[in-house]
């Protein structure tokens, strides 16, 4: 695990170098007041056979995408909100409706300017999922979560940067809660003691870094990689790394490719990975 962070972590270093050491481009009038962004989009897929001789099982899966963020940037603070809600479903030939993806997480930094690209900032952050969660590997299968089962806070206070447009990061103290309600392991409940906590309160420093970038005219890359630590040992930072691909094929429909990896070992002592592609119809209100 050591190995996969330090690998996370050359990343993330060789796109800042490269971003920060890019030739500048021409500085413009800086344009302050709310700036506004919110896409909703819908992935379909669907087989169906009859009398196939090569085989095949029918298979129906949906997937609803929304996001925004809404940034009100002032001359002296920027206060910036984001959030991205997921949810989908599968069903392979007659086995029951699966979910395949599920996510809530919701963000807001306010940031007070002191003109020398340090800036101090406070922030608070959210994450969830909308329905209950399932073990199939169980018989018959066992549910592990719900919604707000578990829920993670984190608050923090710090100092970000932000050297272009295109990243910036952040680093601070801060304040992380797990909460529980049916479900407290292996989210909040600590297995060394006789207990069953349903809440876990963790204090240490986070880093947050953003990379949104346009690779070509119609390409954009989207990064976010947070990292969470209780200064006890090296093994035990939190890892929460989210990217998105998403490549334009017409004015509405996009092809995006999603890879997330976390890494917590009070949950797992392995690395988590999710990867997606998936090419649906999306719109955006305010572009």
């Amino acid at each position: 695990m050591k190995k996969n962070i330090k690998i996370f972590t050359f990343g993330i270093i060789i796109v800042i170098s490269v971003l920060v050491n890019a030739q500048t481009p021409e500085t413009e009038e800086p344009k302050y007041g709310w700036q506004k962004e919110m896409i909703v989009g819908i992935n379909l897929t669907q087989t169906s056979f009859d009398n196939y001789v090569q085989g095949g099982e029918n298979s129906m899966a949906w997937q609803l995408n929304y996001s925004y963020k809404f940034v009100n940037d002032q001359e002296k603070t920027n206060w910036a909100n984001s959030g991205k809600l997921n949810y989908g479903m599968i069903k392979i030939g007659n086995g029951e409706t699966k979910k395949s993806i599920d996510e809530i997480k919701l963000e807001t930094v306010y940031t007070y300017k002191l003109g020398i690209n340090i800036d101090p900032y406070v922030a608070g952050t959210g994450e969830t999922q909308f329905a209950p969660g399932y073990d199939y590997g169980q018989n018959p299968k066992l549910q592990v979560s719900d919604f707000m089962d578990p829920l993670y806070l984190r608050e923090s206070a710090g100092f970000g940067y932000k050297p272009r447009e295109e990243i910036k990061t952040r680093l601070g103290f801060s304040m992380k809660q797990t909460l529980t309600n049916d479900y407290p392991a292996p989210f909040a409940d600590d297995p060394k003691t006789t207990i069953i906590e349903k809440k876990k309160y963790e204090y240490g420093i986070e880093s947050v870094t953003d990379l949104d970038v346009n690779i070509t005219e119609n390409s954009n890359l989207k990064s976010k990689l947070e990292l969470f630590s209780n200064l006890k040992a090296f093994d035990q930072i939190d890892v929460n790394w989210d990217t998105m691909l998403t490549a334009k094929v017409s004015e509405y429909v996009n092809l995006n490719f999603n890879v997330k990896v976390l890494y917590d070992k009070d949950i797992s002592k392995k690395r988590q990975l999710k990867q997606a592609l998936a090419v649906g119809i999306s719109y955006n209100f305010f572009k």
